[in-house]
Parts: structure tokens; sequence; C-alpha cells
């Protein structure tokens, strides 16, 4: 039977404002009905907003180390329903129980280190250059944050927004993702049973036309944290910076992995593939584009493609190598981009079909022959589909890999530790690394893109994540 939600505003539970609702569905299996949540629109918005106001004063004079109780105290709650959690989060979003579990722990560690962070949030001394002068700084919460999240993280992204912001002693509203908003719902139950003051925390579900667009233009509404399409995020960055909100925006990725041909190759093919084919390919740091050195090119293809056409699909909670898109429309999209790439003269090595059956499925495919100016190796696919381009040697491979709109993320595998360096300096993205997939993150360190995948503004994460949603004031105390 499928779980009925409410929204969450000014510490209750309620319907929409339309007394309408959607449905979510497994896309493992469509036609089974997961939840069903409010259809809110702009006046749902308003009042959720016009709660995290009216609760923004209090909650950002609580002391520090009080907040952080409260979030310490959800993630231990989130740890004792990870179970749960993890099975509501395969059946909305397709992920395997692996990764899903993977997910939700991240949460879990999240709410953890940011309750231990609060206790930290204060300012700075510094040295004055007058007599009996005390000067400082203190940080202080920059007020209302309004969150939007996107379906393909659908529990650690509004973890890593939400308990930073919280933690800094700002009220929230978040409007998450309507293909998979049941995990945001368990954490605002957690937060509730933590003891979060009414009106801190506000969920409301809806399209993003009404309740997104009233969450980014509210005079009220003080900082606008997005994580979701380029095109989206360049609209909300308008919308939102009209009135001076701070605005925080990450987006797309077109994620590069170089290979050497000073790397060993299957150890070169396990890092690619999964990058490439992890969470069907579903992540803004997956890796889309493997740039081979042509002296290991034929037999980096050969050895990518064995494991693509190793890679078994099936619902997450039988625990396969690989779930479904989440929805018929991203399955399409990823059909749609297959029959581009073959028809720009890529070689389809092997996968790019649907999977006969119930469910969203497609087998992960491998083009070689790829050339960089390829639809497919510069436009965001979101799908299980790798494009294999061949370079002479290391300058090409930087040029190529820096030859798109996007930089999010990036990786080379070598065994030259002058490579390896160079590119960590060359490479035009946000996250570097070396000998390893481009996905997977840890949660203390920045995370942000470069180009057209981030606003270049303020990083997420760590005490990055906090300086977004504080504000310094500088003062001058004389005795």
């Amino acid at each position: 039977m499928a779980t009925e939600y409410e929204n969450y505003v000014n510490g209750e539970w309620t319907d929409a404002n339309t007394g309408e609702t959607f449905d979510t569905y497994d896309p493992a299996n469509p036609d089974e009905v997961v939840a069903t949540y409010p259809q809110s629109d702009a006046d749902d918005a308003e009042a959720a907003i016009e709660a995290a106001v009216a609760a923004s004063d209090e909650w950002g004079s609580t002391p520090g180390p009080e907040r952080g109780r409260v979030l310490s105290r959800t993630g231990a709650l989130l740890a004792e329903r990870k179970d749960e959690l993890t099975e509501l989060l395969v059946r909305e979003e397709g992920k395997t129980r692996a990764e899903a579990g993977g997910e939700v722990q991240r949460a879990i560690d999240i709410f953890d280190y940011y309750g231990a962070k609060a206790s930290d949030l204060g300012g700075t001394v510094k040295g004055s250059s007058s007599r009996n002068t005390n000067l400082y700084t203190k940080n202080e919460p920059v007020g209302v944050a309004g969150l939007i999240t996107p379906w393909n993280y659908p529990i650690a992204i509004p973890a890593w927004k939400i308990a930073p912001a919280l933690a800094a002693g700002n009220a929230a509203v978040i409007k998450p993702a309507s293909l998979a908003p049941g995990v945001v719902h368990e954490m605002a139950k957690a937060l509730e049973e933590a003891g979060l003051p009414d009106g801190v925390l506000n969920v409301v579900t809806g399209p993003g036309s009404e309740v997104g667009g009233t969450i980014a233009s509210h005079s009220d509404v003080d900082a606008i944290s997005f994580t979701g399409s380029t095109k989206v995020g360049n609209g909300v960055y308008d919308t939102a910076t009209e009135d001076g909100k701070r605005v925080q925006l990450e987006m797309g990725g077109k994620n590069p992995t170089i290979v050497s041909d000073t790397a060993d190759v299957e150890e070169a093919a396990d890092i690619v593939a999964s990058g490439a084919f992890g969470v069907t390919g579903q992540a803004c740091t997956a890796c889309s584009r493997a740039i081979v050195y042509e002296d290991v090119y034929d037999e980096f293809v050969e050895a990518v493609v064995e494991r693509a056409e190793a890679i078994e699909p099936g619902h997450g909670l039988d625990e396969p190598d690989m779930g479904p898109h989440v929805s018929e429309s991203e399955l399409e999209g990823t059909l749609d981009y297959v029959e581009v790439g073959q028809n720009e003269g890529a070689t389809l090595e092997t996968g790019g079909e649907a999977i006969d059956g119930e469910g969203y499925f497609v087998e992960p495919a491998v083009f070689s022959d790829v050339e960089p100016d390829y639809r497919i190796a510069q436009e965001e696919i979101f799908g299980p589909v790798l494009s294999v381009i061949p370079v002479s040697g290391y300058e090409e491979a930087v040029e190529v890999a820096n030859g798109v709109d996007y930089g999010l993320s990036a990786s080379i595998v070598t065994d030259d530790h002058t490579e390896a360096n160079r590119y960590v300096d060359e490479a035009e993205a946000g996250v570097v690394k070396v000998n390893e997939k481009t996905t997977g993150l840890e949660l203390h360190v920045p995370f942000g893109g470069m180009k057209a995948s981030s606003s270049e503004t303020y990083r997420e994460q760590g005490d990055a994540g906090l300086d977004f949603y504080t504000i310094s004031k500088t003062v001058y105390d004389n005795y």
C-alpha cells in the first residue's frame, strides 16, 4: 500500500492548498505506486516561507552547541531507520540497495559532522593596531535559506544543504524533487523528533514552476542553494539575484577520465567503468568520457566493454549490478543519445538498448571512435553511456578534457607522477582525482564545479558549506 505524505510547515503536517496530490512510482516496477504527496502551489510555498521567517530569529540566537545536539540526535535517529530509508530510496529512485545504503549512511554522517561543527561557529580574534581595542569577527546566520534539490541523490544532497544551514542558525524551506521526495520527509520527521523547533525546517512538494519559483523569487528568502540541471539552475540564478539574494548553484557535468599509456589498463577499465555505470550513470560527477592514449586505446576499449557486458541490471532490492533509470523520460533521453552517437559516426561497441520487460532498464553502452566535438562527447547524457576518445598523448588529452562547457569532476589514471601533478594544475574542474573514479566525495572537503557546472560563488560541504550560510560581522570593542 502506498504511503501518504504531507507538507511539513511550521511544525505541522498539512495538505496542499490545492487539495491535489501526485504519486511516485517504482522505476523497476512502474505500475507500483510508492507514495502520494501534496501537489502544492505558490500559496503553500508562501506559508512555508512565512513560518521560516517567524522561526529564524529564535533559532539563530540558540547557542551553537544546542543546535548541534539536535543535528546529532537526528543523525542517530536516521541510523536507527537506515534499513527502511534505504528501501524507500531504492523504491522511489531505483538505486541498488548497496548504493542507496551508502547514500543513507552519508546523510547520517553529514548530520553527525555538522552536529559537531555547530559548536565551533563563532568568529576569529584579530590583533588591533590601536591600544585598548578588541578586534574580532562574528559569524551570523544569513536568515532564511531556500533549498531546491534533485532526485538523483534524494537524501545526501538535501542533507548536505539542510545540516549546515541549520547548524549555522538559519531557518530553511526545501522543495525536494518530485520523483523521489520520500526520504526528505523522513528526514524532517527525524529532525522533528530530535527537537527542532517549529518552523525552522519546512518541506513543500510540488512543481518547480510554482513552488521552486516562489522560493527563488520571494523577498523574505535570503539565500538559495540549488542542485539540478544547468538550464533550470541558470533560471533560478537570474530570478534569485534580482533582489540580491546569496546564491549557490551546482549543476551538470561532462566528466573525463584520462587513461595514460603508463597506466595499468585493467585497473583503468575498472576505474572508468565504476565511474561511468555506477548509479546507472545518473550522477553529475559520472564519468562520461574516457580519453585514452592511442598506444593503449584498443586494449582499453576491449577491457571496458568486457566490464560493461558483465553488468546485470535489476531491481535494486534484489542486489543487482545496476538499477533502472528513474523515469521513462530519463530512459528515453539516454536512448536518444545512443541514436545520436551512432548517427554521428561513433561505433557502438556494446549496449545502448532498452531491456524488455518491466522497468526503465537499459544496457550500459560503450562508444569507440568518438570525436571530441560529437554531441555525445559534449552534452550531459545522465545515463550509463561512455564515450572513448583516442588521443596522441598528454597535451591533446588535456585539451580534449577541458574542451567542454562543464567543469565538475575529472580524473587521470597514470603511473607518471609528472603527468598526475600537471593534470591537477591544468584540469578545468572543481574536483580532480588521480588514479580514482570521478564519482565519490568526502563530506568534509569543498565540493563544486567550474564553468557551466556551477555558479562559482560558494562551495558545498565541509567548512565551505557553513561559509555559504553565514555572514561575517567585524567588531571594534574599545575600552
